[in-house]
């Protein structure tokens, strides 16, 4: 259960009012005391996450939010994490306090919640309490959908509410499969993985151990190397391999050697596709062709990280886009959660390849620079369009 990444996890994110019951939910599900149970309201600040194992989901990630109802300085920040944990949430259950007729939050957040297309349930908790009946009914009536019964005391309702959330989980195998049509069983595939000064001693990066698994799957045979062995083991081989994987910053040197028959695509145009909008991203690749020396550009990390002394995202992709466009454009730098809510002014937004998102949110970000007119695309991509050989990667 632990060695699922969070970034490849369903996330379902728990909402409502304080002291609705949402800690308790949370506990409810993973069987364990996770988040700190207390009548006090607004107990929960931070967003609390817990990994879990779901029958019908499989591996998923639980987050228990602060109240959407909470006051003061602090308490509008408190509401306002919860707001941006809905670009990555999957599923989110809303839980409904104890008046039916005051449902003026709840519609907000159901308003909220449909906007960004997420599936949801309406969850009553204490159907234990004496009057359950009644207050079911009422909140049914006023909200005018339908609405989960459940007891954080007893457990009533808890088998039903997974269930549910089964049901509603669509895991769709198009994206799930990395390396999707590229390859089939017994395909030699080569992955050429740099071990330089930015990659992490003793363990490879996400991207790389995912596309590895996807091979193993599907029965390919993959062979890995760095760069420095790439050609010795192209030689060693009776037949060339039917795909060549390999770090984006290395495209045109990886390029220069691989078999005319042999495809050529990188982790980060993979996880472009896994994660994000691979025909956006090609658009933006397009726009990025025809940029100016003044234009504007926004690079999206989606981690947090100390930057390595040839950090791509903001050391090698900068170089690359003042070699193409001159030293008069301007570069904007985002990581984490700090991706802007306006992009008025940008020409175009690269984002990396997001092996710590989950699709959900990335998506969130390429339908926000769509709603903004800001084309949008992906590192490998850019580089690959950078280095000119864009029309030899296959995507």
């Amino acid at each position: 259960m632990t060695e699922t990444s969070r970034s490849n996890r369903c996330h379902i994110t728990i909402f409502g009012r304080r002291n609705t019951g949402k800690s308790s939910l949370l506990n409810r599900l993973a069987g364990q005391d996770v988040s700190i149970v207390s009548s006090v309201a607004g107990t929960t600040t931070d967003v609390v996450w817990k990994n879990i194992e779901l029958p019908g989901i499989g591996a998923a990630v639980i987050g228990d939010t602060a109240g959407f109802d909470d006051t003061g300085v602090v308490g509008e920040m408190r509401v306002a994490a919860s707001r941006k944990v809905l670009s990555r949430t999957d599923i989110a259950l809303l839980l409904l306090g104890d008046d039916p007729y005051d449902a003026s939050f709840e519609n907000e957040w159901i308003k909220a919640i449909k906007a960004h297309g997420i599936p949801f349930m309406l969850i009553m908790n204490k159907c234990d309490a004496e009057g359950s009946e009644v207050r079911l009914k009422e909140w049914q009536d006023v909200l005018d959908d339908n609405v989960i019964p459940f007891s954080a005391i007893t457990g009533e309702g808890l088998t039903s509410l997974i269930d549910r959330m089964a049901r509603c989980y669509r895991n769709d195998d198009d994206y799930d499969d990395i390396t999707y049509t590229l390859v089939r069983s017994g395909d030699i595939v080569v992955l050429v993985m740099p071990q330089d000064s930015s990659a992490p001693k003793g363990r490879l990066i996400q991207p790389q151990v995912l596309t590895l698994r996807n091979l193993l799957d599907k029965h390919c045979i993959p062979l890995c190397c760095a760069p420095e062995e790439f050609s010795q083991l192209l030689s060693s081989l009776t037949v060339p391999p039917q795909l060549v994987i390999t770090d984006s910053q290395l495209f045109a040197e990886i390029e220069r050697v691989t078999p005319p028959g042999t495809k050529l695509t990188s982790f980060s145009v993979l996880m472009a596709r896994h994660k994000g909008d691979i025909d956006a991203f090609l658009n933006g690749a397009e726009v990025l062709r025809s940029l100016g020396p003044d234009a504007r550009i926004l690079i999206a990390e989606a981690c947090s990280h100390v930057p390595q002394n040839e950090d791509i995202g903001r050391v090698k992709l900068p170089r690359m886009l003042r070699a193409k466009l001159g030293n008069g454009i301007s570069i904007d730098i985002v990581s984490g959660n700090d991706f802007p809510d306006d992009l008025a002014g940008y020409d175009l937004v690269i984002h990396c390849g997001a092996c710590m998102f989950n699709r959900r949110a990335v998506m969130s970000r390429v339908r926000q620079a769509k709603a903004q007119g800001v084309p949008v695309t992906n590192y490998g991509i850019a580089i690959a369009t950078l280095s000119g050989i864009i029309d030899r990667i296959t995507v």
